[in-house]
């Protein structure tokens, strides 16, 4: 078994391409330059919906927030009305469970 490479032993250039194959740095630049509603919608989602997954009813606290994930109705990740209409707060375990049974809803 291969040991994982340290920080110090990264390519020449210092990035490792993503799996889009483009330089780290480059994915990074690109994310910051998103509007910041974009950025924040998963806190949106958080205080428009509360700390509890629609799904288990599972409740969460500040300690153990970041289990939950925002899961988008329509399937469209780039679908964020302000309103959070298109999220559903689910932990992670039925935001799994809903993306393998291959339903959007």
């Amino acid at each position: 078994m291969r040991r994982p490479r340290r920080y110090e032993e990264q390519p020449a250039g210092g990035h490792t391409p993503g799996a889009t194959g483009k330089p780290l740095e480059e994915l990074v630049r690109g994310w910051r330059a998103r509007p910041p509603e974009r950025q924040a919608y998963r806190e949106q989602s958080l205080a428009i919906h509360g700390l509890i997954c629609a799904k288990c009813a599972r409740e969460f606290d500040y300690k153990d927030r970041h289990l939950l994930t925002v899961h988008h109705k329509d399937g469209n990740w780039k679908n964020n009305p302000p309103d959070g209409s298109n999220w559903e707060n689910l932990c992670v375990y039925c935001h799994d469970d809903e993306h393998s049974r291959g339903s959007s809803t």
